[in-house]
């Protein structure tokens, strides 16, 4: 055991004198093995923290939630026929009221019509292609909404229809700066004056398509008396949660039941309307994900196939650099095996200089993104030990041939070798 670290020790050592010795060279033959750990380790940690972030906003927004509308989320695998999406009759809230008075296993309805090209107004401010969600009740409930400041629409508000808003983090930020209180003052938008009553969270967009912070959340009555809510130009979105503790599946079944029944669909005939869940993007997504990591993979493969046969060629010179004093060692007593494992661990020792360098650039490359972009990417252990191992692979893979050609020069030979 301590000749084996003594070997090691002598390894790395050789190792670092190979780098300083012969910068160029040795940069140049590791700069594949950079490259190539680089590739690998950098998609499997941002694709690792999409997935991360794609599971935050499921949490957030529940795996149980279904959003129904006119449009498909994802195609079937035939053709989309949007014009056929197009022409569908959008959700209206008597919709709403017949899940609300038929599905048990609910426990919450909602109706969001999205218009996203509305200027709002605050004296001599103006925000243009601002996000509106006209809403019925519950629309919080189902979508987690968290408020800042002041509070969120109340039910007689929004059953009422009354001028009431609640504005998004950057619309507040942007219209009254950040330090006027807003609570009570009144926005212009759609034509008419609308009174703050409340501020979001900062929140980005979300897998369902909200983008909060730029968006201001309104009744849908009041949106009704200016804009033909029935026009093939919006889609309103029915959202229904399901009861803690229920099937989705089942409330799924239960849902189109109620909506072919309202719709007057015969049996047969196709839905005029569109059932969506957050499961089925994370579905598509992974399968996205897992073509990528596979581009991943290869592109770093031939670079780390580059990479090894520039430690290969190494090895091989140093080898040849090194063969009188291989010589001296056998002569002295040295073996094979003591031989071939100083060769192979030089190697590994250089392989991984070159991986951990390829490490370092995706953790420093993960800090600038997460603090200043915003995006959350974090190298996790895992990624990082098949870093290492996947180095420390290339690293035997390379060295071994030059190392065992190393382990049977004759001493002799060697010795007098030039």
């Amino acid at each position: 055991m301590t000749n084996f670290w003594q070997i090691t020790g002598t390894s790395i050592v050789q190792a670092f004198l190979e780098l300083k010795a012969n910068k160029l060279r040795t940069f140049l033959s590791l700069l594949g093995i950079t490259i190539g750990i680089f590739c690998i380790i950098s998609v499997l940690t941002v694709l690792d923290s999409l997935k991360n972030n794609i599971q935050k906003d499921m949490a957030t927004l529940g795996s149980n939630v279904l959003y129904v509308g006119r449009w498909p989320w994802m195609d079937d695998g035939t053709e989309y026929k949007w014009w056929e999406y197009w022409r569908r009759p959008g959700m209206t809230p008597q919709e709403v009221r017949a899940i609300e008075a038929n599905v048990p296993d609910v426990a919450a309805v909602t109706l969001c019509l999205s218009s996203h090209r509305i200027t709002v107004k605050y004296n001599d401010a103006e925000l243009s292609s601002i996000a509106g969600y006209a809403v019925l009740n519950y629309f919080d409930k189902v979508q987690n909404i968290d408020i800042q400041l002041g509070r969120y629409l109340s039910s007689s508000e929004i059953d009422g229809g009354n001028n009431a808003v609640v504005l998004g983090y950057a619309v507040y930020r942007n219209l009254f700066g950040g330090n006027t209180d807003p609570l009570g003052k009144n926005v212009s938008f759609l034509g008419k004056k609308f009174n703050v009553v409340g501020v979001m969270k900062k929140a980005g967009q979300n897998m369902a398509g909200f983008d909060y912070d730029n968006s201001v959340v309104f009744p849908y009555y009041s949106a009704a008396t200016v804009l033909d809510v029935h026009s093939l130009n919006y889609d309103p979105i029915l959202a229904v949660k399901a009861a803690d503790g229920k099937d989705v599946d089942e409330v799924k079944y239960e849902v189109e039941g109620v909506l072919r029944r309202m719709r007057k669909v015969r049996p047969g005939q196709p839905n005029d309307f569109a059932i969506n869940q957050l499961s089925q993007v994370s579905e598509r997504l992974n399968m996205v994900f897992g073509t990528i990591d596979i581009v991943g993979w290869f592109i770093g493969g031939l670079s780390l196939l580059v990479g090894a046969f520039g430690i290969a060629n190494i090895m091989f010179v140093t080898v040849r650099e090194r063969t009188r004093i291989i010589g001296l060692k056998k002569a002295i007593g040295a073996k094979n095996s003591s031989v071939l494992l100083e060769f192979l661990l030089e190697a590994v020792v250089l392989s991984l200089i070159g991986g951990v360098a390829g490490i370092m650039i995706v953790m420093l490359i993960s800090l600038i993104l997460t603090y200043g972009f915003e995006f959350e990417v974090i190298l996790s252990l895992s990624n990082f030990f098949i870093g290492i191992f996947v180095s420390i692979f290339v690293g035997v893979l390379a060295g071994i041939i030059p190392a065992v050609s190393a382990s049977k020069l004759d001493p002799v030979v060697a010795i007098r070798s030039n």
